[in-house]
């Protein structure tokens, strides 16, 4: 039987100027580049726990805004599921950093998502952030069509990474995800 998932949120955190900037960090622990999120706490709703990470972790108190999407993958073994919102961050940080957390960059899009380290979710951010960068603009996002080969040939080269049993833990999670909005849908939960 699948272990539960592990529930996370995070922001694609943006700063407003001639050209916008998007925040990633450092981890201390792995020396990775990564978007700033990180798990619920017990009681806490995704959107509390994304605005509390990015704090934790970037130092500034941020304005959340829309929803733009859920990312999945394994660590440690077990599926991590962590839900995404638009946020910006004004002015200068109003807390250190949390311990885990070496560094924070402010970077262009395109420079933001080569720094990450992770494969997954440099396809993430070069799909939803020009639809972040678009909405804090004021202005239709792009075409999802024009994003549609890019984000195949980014989710094609992401499951080429997967071993066996980690490609079948998300087919189990993706089921199990396609049932619980079924049953959403139909009134039942």
């Amino acid at each position: 039987m699948a272990r539960a998932p592990v529930l996370a949120a995070g922001g694609i955190v943006l700063r407003r100027g001639a050209t916008p900037l998007v925040a990633v960090v450092r981890q201390r622990k792995r020396n990775e580049w990564v978007l700033p999120k990180g798990k619920l706490d017990d009681g806490e709703t995704p959107k509390d726990a994304a605005r509390r990470e990015v704090l934790e972790e970037t130092g500034h108190d941020p304005a959340v805004h829309e929803f733009l999407g859920t990312l999945v993958y394994q660590s440690g073994g077990r599926s991590k599921v962590v839900h995404f919102w638009r946020m910006e961050a004004n002015g200068a940080p109003v807390r250190k950093l949390m311990n885990d957390i070496k560094a924070v960059d402010w970077l262009p899009l395109e420079d933001a998502v080569e720094r990450l380290s992770r494969e997954y979710e440099r396809a993430f951010l070069r799909n939803v952030g020009p639809i972040a960068l678009a909405a804090a603009a004021g202005v239709a996002p792009p075409e999802a069509d024009a994003m549609l080969p890019l984000a195949r040939d980014d989710v094609d080269a992401a499951v080429q990474t997967l071993t066996p049993a980690e490609a079948a833990s998300v087919d189990e999670l993706r089921h199990g995800l396609l049932q619980k909005v079924k049953a959403w849908l139909r009134g039942e939960a």
